[in-house]
């Protein structure tokens, strides 16, 4: 029948055009995009024409050649939306147990909260009130299940867990019984006064100048609640609200949820109580005085170090290395290169680095002029070898702090200006320094931003394998004066780089172990070569100067 075919076509043609429009009219009463694509996807899904297609081509023609066309035609269309309406009043939500009905209607008011485990932790952590007993809520880890969940609040009374009652119970029994709850968890709950929304922190990030493990931690109020980590991560700081207990993550990691780190303040003091101690029990012991003394006449028996150590030790070991407030920098054109440092112990070949890197490229790389009060040798240019000046004027420059570093040598002064630094740099060129570790925090500024690299040596067996031909220069200006190394240069050698390590290991920013020198000399270009393309974390102070 022709005209079968024709209304065929028409309610089929009506009913793809219905079906394309359907999405765009949900849209706005639907919230998450996977929703939304759920709509297109379904609504276009060719079995679902098809289905259509049959049940149009069915309605048709029982309509047609039914006597009473109308009634047949509402028949049908009563049909297919009551079809509609059962499917959509259908729930697709997981089956969940049902609610408990034994709640006393003279109890407190009460949350019924079901949340659904997986193998991640809550992300909460419970205390016990020290007046009422109670179990509260003490924390919410930022981007936890719980803080996604947004149902669990700090404050709130834990009244019972999967049906059992918590009031006599410690938070640590509690702790178990969630870890080792898997599925739906039901919670009773008295919800706490809700505090007025606070206002979203600003990003921080800090890098930790100290090794972290919260298993090892005691204070710690939840073991499993804590982030560890290493000196020199990035973490992201989430939360402050906890005085003694911030919330963070590690910078790029994709893990969500926060974990738990001593605060600065907190660290602070755990460090200089460690401090004190260590200082008490040394000298309160006779071998630790015998042990003191015996090292300062060490010191001045051999000291030939061209720059001498001017401050106190105990002053640079006040400063407790807990977190440092960093950012992303990344060296614009045109601006002044970053200040690399050298640091590490005699003879681990810091000149030698130097040198290779000079002669690699002396247009980009150049090394300052240092300043001395010894007279002008034969052939010596002024502000070739050294600035000559003298010792009064070098007396007055000292006592103007014009010097990162300096020292007395034979009776004459030598020392590197802070303005040979700015010479180097105005020039375009990336300044190399080689230091001692003390002179760090005068140089650690916004002018400078310097790039801190550790020179370490490998094992002293390897030591004594590849350096057993090789000699060190005995004095800074008697460059002819070397002696081959001796088994205490290897020994001195291994324990001033440890001692530079643990002592200022928190201000370098590259760690690199000249076993070979052709090896070392390409992973410190690489490495230099990052500092200029890259962005890097730097202290945020260094921006805001």
């Amino acid at each position: 029948m022709p005209q079968v075919s024709v209304l065929i076509q028409i309610f089929w043609v009506l009913f793809i055009s219905l079906l394309s429009v359907l999405p765009s009219q949900l849209q706005p009463h639907v919230d998450s995009a996977d929703d939304r694509s759920f709509l297109h996807a379904m609504f276009g899904e060719r079995s679902l024409h098809s289905l259509v297609k049959v049940s149009v081509c069915v309605c048709v023609c029982v309509c047609v050649s039914s006597v009473d066309f109308y009634v047949y035609n509402s028949f049908s269309l009563q049909s297919l939306l009551s079809v509609h309406d059962t499917v959509a009043r259908k729930s697709y939500d997981p089956e969940l147990p049902p609610l408990p009905d034994d709640i006393d209607d003279e109890e407190d008011s009460v949350k019924i909260i079901r949340l659904v485990k997986n193998k991640e932790p809550l992300g909460a952590t419970i205390k016990k009130d020290e007046h009422s007993g109670a179990i509260i809520v003490a924390r919410i880890m930022r981007g936890g299940a719980a803080d996604r969940s947004g149902l669990i609040h700090v404050g709130d009374e834990l009244k019972e867990v999967n049906g059992i009652t918590v009031d006599d119970k410690k938070p640590e029994e509690i702790i178990r019984i969630l870890s080792q709850s898997q599925g739906a968890i039901t919670f009773k709950v008295v919800p706490g006064i809700k505090e007025e929304a606070q206002s979203k922190e600003p990003k921080m990030f800090v890098k930790v100048l100290f090794d972290y493990n919260p298993a090892e931690d005691k204070a710690i109020p939840c073991k499993e609640a804590g982030l560890a980590f290493k000196k020199g991560d990035i973490l992201q700081v989430m939360s402050q609200d906890d005085a003694t207990w911030w919330q963070a993550k590690l910078e790029g990691d994709g893990n969500l949820r926060a974990g738990l780190i001593p605060s600065k303040p907190f660290q602070e003091r755990l460090a200089n109580l460690v401090v004190l101690v260590s200082l008490f029990v040394l000298s309160s012991s006779p071998a630790g005085l015998r042990r003191s003394f015996r090292l300062s006449r060490r010191d001045k028996k051999t000291n030939k170090s061209m720059y001498e150590c001017k401050r106190s030790e105990q002053y640079d070991t006040a400063d407790v290395p807990t977190y440092e407030e960093v950012t992303a920098y990344h060296r614009k054109h045109g601006d002044r290169h970053r200040l690399v440092v050298l640091v590490g112990p005699t003879g681990v070949g810091l000149n030698e680095l130097k040198r290779k890197l000079l002669i690699s490229d002396p247009q980009h790389f150049s090394v300052t002029i240092p300043h001395t009060s010894r007279s002008k040798r034969h052939q010596e240019s002024d502000g070739v070898e050294y600035y000559f000046i003298s010792k009064h004027l070098f007396d007055a420059d000292i006592q103007n702090n014009k010097f990162i570093e300096h020292g007395e040598y034979k009776g004459n002064y030598y020392g590197t200006s802070f303005d040979s630094v700015r010479s180097v740099l105005s020039k375009n060129k990336v300044c190399l320094l080689d230091v001692q570790p003390h002179t760090l925090k005068h140089l650690r500024t916004a002018e400078f931003k310097p790039y801190v690299v550790f020179v370490k040596p490998p094992s002293i067996e390897r030591l004594r394998e590849t350096r057993k031909n090789t000699k060190v220069i005995s004095g800074k200006d008697d460059k002819n004066s070397s002696k081959p190394f001796s088994e205490e240069d290897f020994q001195e050698m291994i324990s001033t780089a440890q001692m530079m390590e643990n002592q200022y290991g928190h201000l370098f920013d590259k760690v690199i172990v000249n076993d070979d020198l052709t090896i070392a000399f390409n992973e410190l270009k690489q490495a230099l070569r990052k500092v200029e393309t890259e962005a890097h974390w730097v202290p945020i102070s260094w921006m805001h100067s």
